[in-house]
């Protein structure tokens, strides 16, 4: 936002006036509000430039950085009246409208100012960001290809460009932009990891396209300046598999595995290269091999309980079981539990757990014939996922004689009480959970896990202030835990306080509870606004675009449903039986009444129209 000296002349200041207007500019540039008032002060003050449009909406946008609302509106509103020719007016219009988040109306701004001044960059590269920001696709490649043609030797240009065909799966030309521009890249010498992600994100369109015979080609090509080799060995693998090139895969693969050895989509990728995906009797052959070739590694030793069946399971299951057992580790059951979706395998690891629990009593030993003698610990974790299990069968009678057990031989686990907990809280007494998470919690008060768990069954058991107290002792000193909280977007506890206020019938708590949920869901969309500019500058590319694509179904996650349906639940509620005999404050209103039900409309679609398919929890 630069004034012209050669405007018209209703719009030209004396050199005196002009040069205090470039100092407003710069005072805002670099947050000097007071002084740039001041410097807009001097020019109002004399009678002849009292009116003058562009210095009024300049004091406007620095009195809106000051967070004098009102007074700014009225400043760039009267900047207008004056002048509805200048661009910099309608620009510091936009910028207003923007800064209350109203977008469509900062891009009619933004493009009333071109109007005036087709050829200013800075109100055009505002405008992209804004189109970006609203999805706007097709006006933004507009946008986008105007930048371009103004400043063709900027970098930024021609990546802005790339990105909106890309957006709008025009892969061809997003790819024949980048190749272009890559042409035009000074070779250097050193690391030039820029190139690098440019490279990759190249490869990624391509793949996208569908071409992959292109994508791999390209690749190839460029192996030696992509500095990102997991990245290159992953597509690559990738791609040789899609395209049916099963040896170069399953080398590729074994590559990774040489690489990482803690990866499933590893295994996974191997397994396909080989053929042998639907094998189960080949596949545990594989994992032998692995583990063999690295006999550290976790994986190996996990992935066979996942296709071995029958006597062959129980070979592999017994070994990890009292590796685990043996070692203490506390996820145990959280590790073994997706295979209790099949009945056979449960009896299987409940009677191999029972047998163990027996042998560790009597002998010492995870088995009688074993030679060696396990550790003192062993017990105890064996208790502890028996006590799990059973619960898991909502056997709650002898997953409590179990993990009173566990406690009797270490009462002071934290995890045994934290397990008591749990228990009690499927079977449905909340009041007794939220005690015994407590007395887990009493055992080590410095630990942040357990004192949010503490707080999450308090809020369960409908102790809401004694939820915030809890809370209270990890939050900022002097402030409350309920208004620091929803600073730091805690929204599992948000949530969670909602339901309880819900179900005290404190509806409006509750509602005010699931606006702040939503409010936080909002800012997180707002926020990418400065990442429209960074990641061009930056060239993480490839990082922009998932994050574009997760911003769009952002409100698939769960915590956004839990308090839509929970708001939506209380305003139903509401319009179903409005409250009676209160006073007139409380009363709901015919217009209250149809706001509850645009309300729940607004809810309700977004969490219908979000994608569940784009989040794993």
């Amino acid at each position: 936002m630069s004034a012209n000296p050669s405007l018209p002349n209703n719009r030209t200041l004396p050199p005196k006036e002009y040069a205090l207007f470039k100092r407003i500019l710069k005072c805002y540039e670099h947050k000097l509000y007071k002084n740039g008032l001041k410097f807009a002060k001097q020019i109002l003050g004399n009678g002849q430039f009292a009116e003058h449009a562009e210095t009024l909406a300049m004091k406007g946008l620095i009195l809106n950085a000051l967070g004098r609302r009102e007074e700014a509106y009225e400043y760039v509103r009267r900047g207008l009246r004056n002048d509805l020719k200048s661009h910099t007016c309608w620009h510091v219009y936009g910028l207003l409208q923007r800064s209350e988040r109203k977008y469509d109306e900062a891009i009619k701004c933004y493009r009333n100012a071109l109007k005036w001044d087709s050829a200013n960059v800075q109100i055009l590269r505002e405008l992209s960001i804004v189109q970006v920001h609203t999805r706007d696709l097709v006006g933004y490649r507009d946008t986008r290809n105007t930048l371009f043609q103004l400043k063709p030797a900027h970098r930024a240009s021609w990546i802005g460009l790339a990105m909106s065909y890309h957006l709008l799966k025009d892969y061809d030309m997003s790819f024949k932009i980048l190749d272009a521009f890559s042409k035009t890249l000074t070779i250097r010498d050193s690391y030039d990891y820029e190139k690098s992600e440019l490279l990759l994100y190249q490869s990624a369109i391509l793949e996208e396209s569908g071409d992959l015979q292109s994508a791999k080609k390209f690749l190839l090509d460029h192996e030696r300046d992509i500095y990102d080799k997991y990245t290159f060995h992953e597509s690559i693998c990738r791609l040789y598999l899609n395209l049916g090139e099963y040896g170069r895969a399953e080398a590729g693969y074994r590559k990774l595995l040489s690489m990482n050895q803690e990866d499933g989509a590893y295994y996974e990728g191997l397994a396909k290269a080989m053929q042998i995906a639907d094998d189960p009797a080949a596949k545990l052959q594989l994992y032998r091999n692995v583990e063999r070739q690295y006999p550290r590694a976790y994986l190996p030793k996990r992935l066979p309980l996942d296709c071995a069946e029958g006597e062959e399971f129980l070979t592999y299951l017994r070994p990890y079981l009292a590796a685990a057992l043996d070692k203490g580790t506390p996820s145990l059951f959280t590790d073994i539990k997706p295979m209790y979706q099949n009945p056979a395998k449960v009896i299987q690891i409940g009677n191999l757990v029972e047998s163990m629990a027996n042998s560790l009593r009597d002998y010492g030993k995870f088995s009688k014939d074993d030679e060696k003698v396990a550790s003192a610990s062993a017990l105890l974790w064996t208790y502890y996922y028996l006590a799990q299990h059973y619960d898991y069968h909502r056997d709650t009678d002898t997953a409590l004689a179990y993990i009173e057990k566990a406690i009797e031989h270490t009462p002071t686990l934290i995890e045994l009480f934290m397990c008591k907990g749990r228990i009690y809280k499927h079977m449905g007494d909340m009041n007794t959970a939220a005690q015994w998470m407590d007395e887990a919690r009493e055992l080590d008060t410095a630990d942040r896990f357990i004192n949010s768990k503490s707080a999450k069954y308090q809020l369960r058991a409908n102790r809401v202030e004694a939820a915030a107290a809890v809370c209270g002792k990890f939050t900022r000193e002097g402030a409350s835990p309920m208004e620091n909280l929803n600073e730091m977007q805690c929204m599992w506890f948000q949530t969670e306080c909602a339901l309880a206020y819900q179900r005290l019938g404190q509806l409006g708590d509750a509602l005010k509870k699931c606006h702040e949920v939503d409010r936080h869901f909002t800012e997180i969309i707002d926020d990418q606004y400065d990442f429209h500019s960074y990641c061009l500058r930056k060239m993480t590319l490839r990082s922009y675009m998932e994050l574009l694509r997760l911003e769009d179904v952002l409100r698939a996650h769960p915590f956004y449903f839990k308090a839509a349906r929970c708001a939506i639940e209380v305003y139903i509620h509401l319009y179903d039986h409005p409250l009676q005999n209160k006073s007139a404050d409380e009363q709901i209103s015919p217009v209250v009444e149809a706001v509850f039900s645009d309300i729940s409309i607004i809810y309700v679609t977004y969490a219908f129209q979000a994608d569940r398919r784009h989040f794993h929890f």
